[in-house]
């Protein structure tokens, strides 16, 4: 049977020394996070607390209309908490002058990406001009089905926690102690009234990790069944979400011409 969690019992102290690695530095001095409310953004933010220090941790709150002031208060609290430094933006604007620049555009999902995307190029303005590399909160779930959005919070410097089921995330939260009402909060991306996760996902993310888990160790697709106690319709699911959003995961191809190719055979 596959387990229903694989956190290692040094993730907290290895994302630590991730993050000194790569976020200190002669050109960077710490991380901007993008803090929404959601487990995995408070998770990373406390992280990268725990291990830059709260001098060099940059909280950003970037709500829209869509987000409850309540939670946008709560929020600003967690930060405090941790002791980072924080500012909170609203993008209301910003979506304003897309619809209105194409009024055409209507999609939910469409529109929800551009929210995405508002997010991301304010947090890189902020993390410019504070020397600080933008710390993505997207979690080993999400990267592998895509559900997230291109160049909005998939278009990150780091993905401290990207290498953590979503199982692992509420499992190193709990060890962690993040307040309660944010490890319970039901994931939700944000883009509509009564949008979830696992409501688009059509499963929770107990099923869809141990698939993920099943798909990582190579198991055939007949098997996963059987060993994971999930049903098959949903296996199915699951594995042609993965293949389908595989773009996501891969830089943008390039045409080759020269001798040596970025992304192809160009070695850094």
């Amino acid at each position: 049977m596959i387990e229903r969690t694989t956190l290692p019992a040094h993730a907290a102290e290895t994302i630590g020394q991730f993050l000194r690695a790569h976020a200190l530095g002669p050109a960077t001095d710490g991380v901007v996070v993008g803090l929404s409310g959601g487990v995995d953004s408070a998770l990373v933010a406390r992280l990268a607390r725990d291990a830059l220090g709260a001098a060099r941790v940059l909280a950003v709150l970037l709500p829209d209309s869509r987000v409850p002031p309540e939670l946008v208060a709560e929020t600003e609290g967690y930060a405090r908490e941790l002791g980072v430094g924080y500012r909170t933006i609203a993008i209301d604007g910003i979506e304003a002058a897309f619809a209105g620049a194409i009024p055409e555009v209507t999609d939910r999902i469409t529109l929800g990406n551009t929210a995405a995307r508002a997010r991301m190029a304010v947090l890189y303005a902020i993390a410019r001009e504070a020397r600080k590399l933008v710390a993505g909160t997207g979690n080993k779930s999400e990267l592998l089905l895509g559900y997230f959005t291109k160049f909005g919070d998939g278009g990150v410097d780091l993905l401290p926690i990207g290498d953590l089921y979503k199982t692992d995330v509420w499992a190193l939260a709990g060890q962690l102690g993040l307040p309660r009402q944010v490890r319970e909060r039901v994931p939700t991306a944000g883009f509509w009234a009564g949008q979830t996760d696992e409501g688009e996902l059509g499963a929770s993310y107990s099923e869809v990790d141990l698939v993920l888990r099943a798909l990582e160790e190579m198991r055939p697709e007949a098997e996963i069944p059987t060993a994971t106690g999930v049903p098959a319709a949903t296996v199915r699911a699951v594995v042609e979400r993965v293949a389908r959003h595989r773009h996501k995961r891969r830089a943008p191809p390039i045409c080759k011409l020269g001798l040596r190719t970025v992304g192809l055979d160009w070695r850094e």
